[in-house]
């Protein structure tokens, strides 16, 4: 999850300079970018993507915690387990709407406007990242409930990013 979080951060990172060099090009009469918003159409999606596994897994997302705390350890933990499991179905819902659309514009084969850049690949690509969500947060959900149950912490939970980059 680090690794593909990392290289969705640097595409970021290259779309931003090349948002960059554009603008001033447009100021100083300089050579534009051709299709500068299709290639945006064709990475920002696998840029967002590519930061929810490794969301999932850290549990980043935003939470409101308060009811867990004030009614202790268990409690907590079954809020969370609650809370893991609709993150599961809403992911779940969501890769598969991935899916659906990935077919659509495959099947009728659309592309960008401007340079035409068929947007099937990078479309498949950014579902199965979608589609990796699912057992990510199967994982989490399973983490939390074995935490209820027990009433122990979650195995993921409160890690630093280098533990948890040793169990990844």
């Amino acid at each position: 999850t680090q690794t593909v979080a990392l290289i969705g951060f640097i595409g970021l990172m290259v779309a931003a300079m090349l948002i960059f060099y554009d603008g001033g090009a447009r100021y100083l009469n300089a050579p534009r970018i051709h299709g500068l918003k299709d290639y945006g159409e064709v990475v920002y999606p696998l840029v967002i993507a590519s930061c929810f596994p490794a969301g999932l897994l850290r549990q980043t997302n935003v939470t409101v915690r308060v009811m867990g705390k004030l009614g202790g350890g268990r409690l907590h933990a079954w809020l969370e387990t609650f809370a893991a499991l609709i993150v599961l179905a809403f992911f779940s819902v969501l890769a598969w709407q991935f899916f659906k659309l990935t077919g659509k514009y495959a099947d009728a084969g659309r592309t960008t406007r401007t340079i035409g850049i068929s947007l099937s690949p990078y479309w498949s690509i950014t579902t199965v990242i979608m589609a990796t969500c699912v057992p990510i947060q199967f994982y989490v959900f399973i983490n939390w409930l074995q935490a209820a149950i027990t009433n122990e912490h979650a195995g993921h939970e409160g890690l630093s990013h280098s533990e948890i980059e040793i169990e990844n």
